[in-house]
């Protein structure tokens, strides 16, 4: 019996490779039929941050505005990274934008915030990038590494590439 593939988590950094990593889910959405789910994870402000915006700031909700100038960022910075990329995108793929089921900023730890994601929208597959790393470092970065430990579901790694993609 053959497993369908019905939606697809695309992780995100939000990094300029990001677009090579879109490139496949988008490609892989087209051929299934698959809705896409692009999600990133807003890592939580470590303690001895908010310790350091309350010190600098000398105001009770430094860390709170902290937090929404930081979300308030990362919402212009994943709109421009799909304008890009559905800029890249040639005319005849275009449709496959229709597929975008959903575009997320989940607070949380990225790998937790993968995991979990794609366990409540039903995903079939994962799709998430490597990252670059120096010759010491194998080319998986940690969440990928987390993410494939714990995955029920298959799961993609597009490698590090430092081109761009040509959609």
């Amino acid at each position: 019996m053959k497993q369908m593939i019905t939606h697809i988590l695309c992780a995100t950094d939000l990094s300029k490779h990001s677009a090579y990593t879109m490139c496949h889910a988008a490609n892989l959405a087209a051929v299934t039929g698959a809705k896409l789910h692009l999600v990133h994870a807003v890592q939580p402000m470590s303690d001895e941050t908010r310790i350091a915006l309350q010190l600098y700031m000398q105001t009770t909700g430094s860390s709170e505005t902290a937090d929404k100038a930081r979300h308030a960022h990362l919402k212009t910075v994943m709109a421009e990274r799909q304008r890009e990329f559905w800029a890249h995108v040639s005319e005849e793929d275009r449709d496959i934008q229709n597929q975008v089921a959903s575009i997320e900023l989940v607070d949380g730890h990225p790998a937790e915030v993968i995991l979990r994601r794609a366990t409540e929208l039903e995903c079939d597959l994962i799709v998430l990038g490597a990252h670059e790393h120096g010759f010491s470092h194998t080319f998986l970065g940690t969440v990928a590494k987390r993410v494939l430990r714990r995955s029920t579901i298959p799961t993609l790694v597009v490698p590090y590439r430092d081109t761009a993609p040509s959609a």
